[in-house]
């Protein structure tokens, strides 16, 4: 215990290093009472922090509760809390209800002491790898001690419901039991300052009997504060402005966890079944037939090389406006496009950035460059203070110019922001953007693959498409209502190739192609409704063969609308 208490003092110097945000009583009140649980239950509490889910637990008349917090301060207030570690803690019986807000901390931001206690924890080591949360340690252990039949009631963030590293996490929920009730928060202000999408689940451990066949699953988009009453009328699934009531199917092996209506998640999947090529031929398969699973999906990254933006480390030091350059500094400009000024289809306006060649000593930068020199001086400390990725780098050099080399090729590109909010609107700013031109770190860059044979501006009317804004809000990396556009969640997404053998797919893609440089000249919204025309032939052409003269549904921001269109 001693040792234990030692370790913790240590890494409790650094700010927040248990990922510690604090639950409000009315919501751990109605986490209690989702767990179904009578006053004898066996209860545990692993990350007791403040108190406030035992003091409730004691109001209510539990006795037989267990609790463990790693913060000493926060231990001490308490006199039956064990400070030590739940992620190292031996236990010799299960629990019926384990109960709490687990800490959320990525890998790159935790203390060496946790780092080290991970490594030595055959769950972590089974189960997790560095892109893994913290959070993440706490969840497959709840599920090992939980007697079976118990009940898991956590308050934490949403997005390891889809994101790739945390896929062995969600297998194992599955296989050792299922969810009776989820309610998703958005970005619903439940914690200070924090702005994230949280959850509110309640787990049933179930390895020998039947599972439930779905999920009870309440969605509250306001972002307001919770009242008392208003979560009891969730739990009771009375009828509320911004909530949306949902019940869907349990979650299966090897796939992401969404939150919407099977109607709509079978669309989904026949959005990614257009988006399929049997025996490595480029052309889309015939939905649903045995030869399923001789077919591979396209994606994005399948026809696409792409590349986060460069890192300067100080961005507005590197911007010139109105700088007098002489001719041999306004050979290293490099001209940017921010996300800020970019739309769908189209950019605004281009940015100069200061961006130097590497192997310049101090006397050539201020001989050559005078006056970039000059522009930089004043910010000469800032810029020798920037986090520079393990690097000595001269303070007017960018400190991670990656994907430089991808950037500097001689062809369009298609540039999208990095994050988008898309809480007001249903649409993505994937922009076509002319060869020469560069992304920043606000900016993610896709150009072709040399072997890909769809024009760049099929592939960029195609991302524009509402079928890929529509996928995107539901599998791609979602944080609330951001959506983030790493290289990765890019790679991911469906694409619909053409069939080269066709000649009404290849005359669709010439005649998108052709509309899509119209619609960037002129922004007239016939050109895009032309543009959405030939994308729907083209979805239809993929269920041709399956059936004929069928009426397709179409879904609209989570809606379903009849229309002569993708869905069946």
């Amino acid at each position: 215990m001693n040792s234990t208490k030692q370790t913790t003092r240590s890494v409790a110097s650094s700010k927040n290093a248990y990922g510690q945000y604090f639950t409000p009583s009315t919501i751990a009140e109605f986490m209690l009472t989702l767990s179904g649980a009578d006053t004898s239950s066996r209860v545990l509490e692993p990350c007791s922090g403040e108190g406030v889910f035992l003091r409730v637990l004691r109001e209510r008349g539990f006795t037989n509760v267990t609790a463990y917090e790693i913060d000493p301060q926060l231990a001490s207030t308490i006199d039956f809390v064990r400070c030590e570690s739940f992620v190292s803690a031996a236990f010799d019986h299960a629990f019926d209800v384990i109960i709490g807000n687990p800490p959320y901390i990525r890998w790159a931001n935790l203390e060496e002491e946790l780092k080290s206690e991970l490594a030595n924890n055959e769950l972590w080591q089974k189960y997790c790898n560095s892109l893994c949360d913290y959070l993440s340690i706490f969840l497959l252990k709840s599920v090992e001690l939980l007697a079976e039949g118990g009940s898991l009631v956590f308050i934490c963030p949403e997005y390891w419901f889809s994101t790739t590293n945390a896929a062995p996490i969600r297998d194992f929920m599955i296989a050792h039991g299922y969810f009776e009730q989820i309610y998703s928060f958005n970005e619903t202000p439940i914690f200070s300052n924090v702005t994230i999408s949280t959850v509110i689940f309640q787990y049933r451990k179930c390895c020998f009997g039947a599972k439930a066949d779905t999920i009870s699953i309440a969605k509250y988009n306001a972002r307001q504060k919770l009242t008392a009453e208003q979560l009891e009328s969730l739990r009771l699934r009375k009828e509320l402005s911004d909530v949306e009531y949902l019940v869907i199917p349990q979650f299966k092996a090897h796939q992401r966890w969404v939150l919407v209506e099977e109607t709509v998640q079978k669309a989904f999947r026949q959005f990614e079944a257009m988006c399929v090529v049997k025996n490595g031929e480029a052309k889309p398969m015939q939905l649903f037939t045995a030869e399923a699973v001789e077919s591979k999906r396209v994606t994005i990254g399948d026809v696409c090389d792409i590349g986060n933006g460069l890192v300067s480390g100080l961005d507005k030091v590197f911007q010139v406006h109105d700088t007098q350059l002489q001719e041999e500094e306004k050979a290293h400009l490099l001209n940017v496009i921010k996300a800020k000024d970019l739309q769908p289809f189209f950019f605004e306006k281009t940015t100069s950035y200061i961006f130097l060649p590497e192997g310049l000593n101090d006397r050539e930068f201020r001989e050559y460059f005078p006056n970039m020199y000059a522009h930089l001086q004043p910010y000469k400390s800032t810029l020798d203070a920037r986090y520079r990725y393990n690097r000595e780098i001269p303070y007017w050099e960018w400190v991670f110019p990656r994907n430089l080399s991808l950037f500097r090729r001689r062809e369009p590109r298609i540039f999208v922001p990095c994050k988008e909010r898309i809480s007001h609107k249903k649409y993505f700013r994937f922009a076509l953007v002319e060869a020469g031109l560069y992304p920043t770190q606000d900016v993610t860059a896709l150009l072709r693959k040399p072997a890909t044979q769809e024009s760049i501006e099929y592939i960029t009317a195609f991302l524009n498409n509402w079928r890929v804004f529509e996928w995107l809000r539901y599998h791609g990396i979602v944080k609330g209502n951001i959506v983030e556009f790493s290289e990765k969640p890019l790679a991911s997404i469906p694409f619909r190739m053409i069939d080269w053998q066709n000649i009404t797919e290849i005359q669709l893609h010439d005649e998108i192609t052709t509309l899509c440089k119209e619609y960037i000249q002129t922004k007239q919204a016939s050109a895009l409704q032309a543009i959405e025309e030939r994308f729907d032939q083209l979805f239809i052409i993929s269920h041709q063969q399956h059936t004929e003269n069928h009426e397709y549904r179409r879904f609209n921001g989570g809606h379903f609308q009849r229309t002569k269109c993708l869905f069946r």
